[in-house]
């Protein structure tokens, strides 16, 4: 499968943390856009959420990470010129299933049933820094041209 030179593009927003690795934040393929996964790591490294105490205990909190990573791949589609209402399909990646109603009070916030994307929420046992509570992946699709006549 081949594209059009004008419907492929990759996109890597400089406010957003950088890739960890050889990756764009969203790549376009068509008319659609694929978002990495994002997280609430923040461009310093930091991770929103996360409160680390003097004594060394770390609290983190699920609603600030969630709202951290629905704001960070806000950013990305606003790159590619799309917004939240553009997406139609995610994949949330939860370390521990008990944060599921909390994450899901955030996210009713951003989405409904009715005008949402599609939605699949896994149970994994780590995302890469042992900070992060969620990551979540997207796709969105980029609006048909008006025809002209």
């Amino acid at each position: 499968m081949t594209f059009k030179t004008d419907k492929r593009k990759t996109y890597t927003v400089t406010q957003n943390a950088p890739a960890l690795a050889s990756y764009p934040h969203a790549h376009r393929a068509g008319d659609l856009l694929f978002l990495s996964g994002t997280s609430s790591r923040r461009h310093d490294n930091s991770h929103a959420g996360v409160e680390i105490l003097e004594d060394g205990t770390i609290i983190k909190d699920i609603s600030a990470q969630t709202y951290a990573v629905i704001e960070n791949m806000k950013a990305i589609l606003e790159e590619a010129g799309l917004d939240l209402s553009h997406l139609v399909d995610l994949t949330v990646f939860l370390v521990s299933m008990s944060d599921y109603k909390d994450f899901n009070i955030v996210y009713n916030t951003y989405f409904d049933a009715n005008t949402g994307p599609a939605r699949t929420t896994i149970g994994v046992a780590e995302l890469p820094h042992p900070n992060l509570l969620i990551e979540i992946k997207g796709t969105a699709v980029f609006p048909k041209a008006p025809q002209t006549s």
